[in-house]
């Protein structure tokens, strides 16, 4: 691990059934993959961030899965359909990852390597009023 946690993102994740604590895990690796600027957070009281000029994702462990909250504007292309909710959705995107489900990693990787991307270019609202076609 060679990036800086956020006590409270452990804190979050070490109260959770082993799989999601399993998932969780793998989520934040990839996101710290990413890009080594992204820092961890968090926000509505409990809930993991993580952020790069902008929010890129944050974690919502459920009954029946890991949620995981993109926060892309739905404009980064899910050319390997890893998108499970929230299609209409203005503002974020969500991944469901049940029980015994495998991550695509390379796919999700690949998607916030691109947020951060929209994100140091303004994020993705000012992308959105540059080229409303997105």
């Amino acid at each position: 691990m060679s990036y800086v946690v956020d006590p409270r993102v452990d804190d979050y994740i070490d109260a959770l059934p082993e799989w999601q604590q399993v998932i969780c895990r793998q989520v934040r690796e990839i996101v710290h993959e990413a890009d080594p600027g992204v820092s961890e957070t968090v926000k509505r009281r409990v809930q993991p961030y993580f952020v790069l000029d902008g929010n890129i994702c944050a974690l919502l462990a459920t009954r029946d899965a890991v949620d995981i909250f993109l926060y892309d504007g739905a404009i980064v292309p899910d050319p390997a359909g890893i998108i499970t909710g929230g299609h209409e959705n203005k503002t974020a995107r969500m991944i469901a990852v049940k029980r015994d489900e495998k991550l695509d990693a390379s796919a999700l990787l690949a998607m916030f390597r691109q947020i951060v991307a929209n994100n140091r270019a303004g994020g993705w609202r000012k992308l959105k009023r540059e080229n409303p076609d997105l």
